[in-house]
């Protein structure tokens, strides 16, 4: 049975799809049987490293501000569907699955095309508009997060697809040698602090006054480029400042509270791993919802944007008050879905048998 996944853009689309396709091989689909299609992100690279089919797209996205660029998208996406419903069709596929961004949108209508069932899985909160394009067109919906995207029409919430370093995590036997690795000290608490892939600058202009603040020592995941980073005032602090770290199964494992956006993958890694959080979401890609999950639950704190300047202040508090942390370790717990991947290559293969 051939399987099209249909993912691209970030590391937070990519990743999950490619813990999906995991799933489908452990539930016997062979692995030349599952094909991916993308652009020429970071897809292109780690889906073939991985050791997948993959068929490049010309895609494009929607830019937020006015840009000429976006009058083009009606024309790319209707190419592209094309040529993606001719690859399903001379592939054989059997179902297509989006994992939402703008490659979903052409994904969608190719599968139209080619007479094939469409399975959407939308990693946020709040539905973005491609899961709402997408959601459309699909046999079922499936969603990362509780929300107003359970409002998509056959919409059931099975989690974030998670790395298995991720969904089998175990602070108690990984910690001593996460620690080491990064010459952290066996006991007392650590904070960590994360941007995301690229990183966060304002999240990075910030570390400095949170090292000086906590009073313990902190590990940072600066970003390649680790911008708007400064120095630490009192260099007796340890600050271990990291720019790219493939291995987060390590990260999560030293640490005892993480400082970060609230990216969706994010937000259920937390959740799995039951680490406490602060969350600074960015508003304008409708984080703040995904945030809610976490706070509301009890497993986290959120710091608007605009009250930045407290976070080492809250951090401090936390770091100082081990019985609150332990309090939002446990509610995180309750709230993990480790078996997402599984569940949704369930749900493909549903979809492709009818």
């Amino acid at each position: 049975m051939i399987v099209a996944i249909a993912a691209a853009g970030t590391g937070g689309h990519v990743y999950p799809a490619l813990a999906v396709a995991a799933a489908l091989e452990h539930r016997g689909v062979d692995r030349g049987d599952l094909v991916f299609l993308g652009g020429n992100r970071i897809e292109a690279t780690a889906i073939p490293e991985a050791g997948y089919r993959f068929r490049g797209f010309e895609l494009t996205k929607l830019r937020r501000s006015l840009s000429v660029e976006n009058l083009r998208i009606p024309f790319v996406v209707h190419r592209t569907a094309g040529a993606m419903a001719s690859e399903l069709k001379r592939s054989g596929a059997r179902v297509v699955l989006g994992m939402v961004g703008y490659v979903t949108v052409s994904a969608a209508l190719a599968a139209r095309r080619a007479g094939i069932p469409l399975v959407v899985h939308e990693q946020n909160s709040d539905p973005t508009l491609a899961a709402r394009f997408g959601a459309r067109y699909a046999r079922m919906t499936l969603l990362g997060l509780p929300g107003a995207a359970e409002r998509l029409p056959r919409s059931e919430v099975v989690g974030n697809p998670l790395r298995a370093d991720i969904a089998t995590f175990d602070r108690g036997r990984w910690r001593a040698a996460a620690r080491a690795r990064y010459g952290l000290p066996a006991e007392g608490p650590v904070v960590g602090i994360l941007g995301g892939s690229l990183g966060a600058m304002a999240l990075n202009r910030m570390a400095g006054a949170v090292v000086a603040a906590v009073g313990c020592p902190v590990l940072h995941l600066t970003g390649p480029e680790a911008h708007g980073v400064g120095d630490v005032t009192d260099a007796s602090l340890p600050w271990i400042r990291v720019p790219f770290e493939s291995s987060m199964h390590d990260f999560y494992a030293a640490v005892d509270l993480v400082i970060c956006r609230a990216g969706a993958m994010t937000v259920s890694e937390l959740a799995a791993t039951a680490t406490p959080a602060i969350f600074v979401p960015l508003d304008r890609v409708g984080q703040r919802a995904n945030a809610r999950v976490l706070v509301e639950a009890g497993g986290a704190t959120m710091v608007p944007h605009d009250s930045i300047g407290s976070l080492p202040g809250i951090a401090a508090r936390l770091v100082a008050d081990p019985t609150a942390r332990s309090s939002m370790t446990a509610a995180s717990a309750l709230l993990a879905r480790r078996d997402a991947a599984d569940v949704g290559a369930a749900r493909v293969l549903e979809a492709a048998r009818g």
